[in-house]
């Protein structure tokens, strides 16, 4: 990984649509090298894959809501099941397991406070938790998916 890479994959994640000739000119490289550097980046695993980011306000996704979870139980079978479980709800846009009082963290995208409900409902109906407390966001202030590269 070398600054050329980085610049690429800043680019990318900024416009991943943007033509192998405009990118190529902007890290001042060949279209062909630049190509094969990014081809490289995919096989090596920097590169997952390509979407679309989808307006969430645009389809109804206007409710954000952040599921602390704790629990009482902490064996394989159980924690299996609960992952399994929450995998298949399409509602969870994001997943952790955390370190400290809370056991785990969800993200939740609904069209409203009654659509929470009934995810709640089928939650908490799936499996055993020992407590569930829930902040609804207000306000969302930063969101990106682009990553800090000045680590690597």
């Amino acid at each position: 990984m070398n600054d050329i890479d980085k610049k690429i994959l800043s680019l990318l994640q900024t416009n991943a649509d943007i033509p192998i000739a405009e990118l190529s000119k902007k890290i001042n490289l060949s279209p062909s090298p630049c190509w094969l550097r990014i081809s490289k980046l995919y096989k090596q695993g920097y590169i997952k894959k390509k979407v679309a980011v989808i307006d969430r306000n645009k389809i109804n996704l206007s409710t954000v809501a952040f599921v602390q979870i704790r629990t009482s139980q902490h064996n394989m079978a159980w924690s299996k099941k609960f992952i399994e479980g929450v995998k298949e709800m399409d509602e969870v846009v994001e997943f952790y397991r955390l370190s400290g009082t809370t056991d785990y963290l969800l993200k939740v995208l609904v069209p409203s406070i009654d659509k929470f409900d009934e995810f709640y409902k089928k939650l908490t109906d799936k499996i055993d938790l020992s407590d569930v407390t829930t902040s609804f966001a207000m306000e969302e202030i930063k969101q990106t998916s682009n990553l800090p590269l000045n680590y690597i």
